[in-house]
């Protein structure tokens, strides 16, 4: 091959790379539209949560905000989030067409399931804060509300839209991008990067990195810090059985 039909190849590769990337931003920006008209139907549903863990407190909730923009730009942020979590499959789909080429048959093989789980297990993550996670960070933090009895103010929560949302979509992005775990350690195993005994070994200390992990990515309270670093741990037992399975097929097919 000359250099001539390199040139022509690696153009073709980044025009076929431009019109998958068109494609999904073109996508992207119909769901942002659309989701704007319904932003809020999205934002009642993600404030549920908050609405159910307070509706029997007997207080008069209500969530506010402090600038005049402020709304409009929340609508703006929790439309844009909406419509990338609905298109990511539809940005996987294009990035599995970009690269299926290039594949052989096997190769796509093992590939085309970790595309199937990825968003399955970002799904996961984001309903494990939805109905579990967030319930009780909400009961938690009310918790140390204050009738004023011991001080000389009532101490009462009063939710900015911008800020509980921003923590909602926050978690979500977190536990989604943390379920990734055993698709990540998996696809190591794939390339030979760590096999089953390495991650075995390493247990003890990939409990303290899962621990650090959920201190970063949550905020500074028990409940989410456990409720992400549990599953984490749950995880990473399950990816240690998932790369052994690997391991047992590559000696069969080695044996064969």
């Amino acid at each position: 091959m000359n250099n001539d039909e390199k040139d022509s190849g690696f153009v073709s590769h980044l025009t076929e790379l431009r019109k998958r990337l068109i494609h999904s931003f073109i996508f992207l920006l119909i769901f942002f539209i659309f989701c704007y008209f319904f932003a809020e139907y999205i934002y009642g549903f993600l404030v549920d949560p908050f609405a159910q863990a307070v509706k029997d407190d007997g207080s008069d909730r209500r969530l506010i905000f402090t600038a005049l923009q402020e709304t409009f730009l929340t609508y703006l942020k929790v439309s844009f989030f909406t419509a990338f979590f609905v298109t990511c499959p539809f940005i996987l789909m294009q990035i599995w067409k970009f690269i299926a080429p290039g594949l052989y048959k096997h190769e796509k093989i093992a590939i085309l399931p970790y595309l199937i789980l990825t968003p399955i297990l970002f799904f996961l993550g984001g309903m494990l804060v939805y109905y579990l996670i967030m319930p009780l960070a909400i009961k938690f933090f009310l918790s140390f509300e204050s009738t004023g009895l011991s001080t000389s103010l009532p101490i009462q929560l009063e939710a900015k839209v911008n800020e509980y949302l921003s923590l909602v979509m926050k978690l979500i992005f977190a536990f989604g991008i943390s379920f990734q775990l055993p698709v990540v350690l998996s696809l190591l195993a794939r390339i030979g990067v760590v096999d089953s005994q390495f991650l075995k070994d390493r247990r003890k200390y990939v409990v303290v990195i899962i621990f650090a992990a959920a201190a970063l990515l949550t905020p500074p309270d028990p409940i989410t810090q456990i409720g992400l670093a549990i599953p984490l741990l749950i995880l990473y037992e399950l990816s240690i059985f998932s790369v052994k399975f690997i391991e047992n097929k590559n000696l069969e097919k080695t044996d064969a």
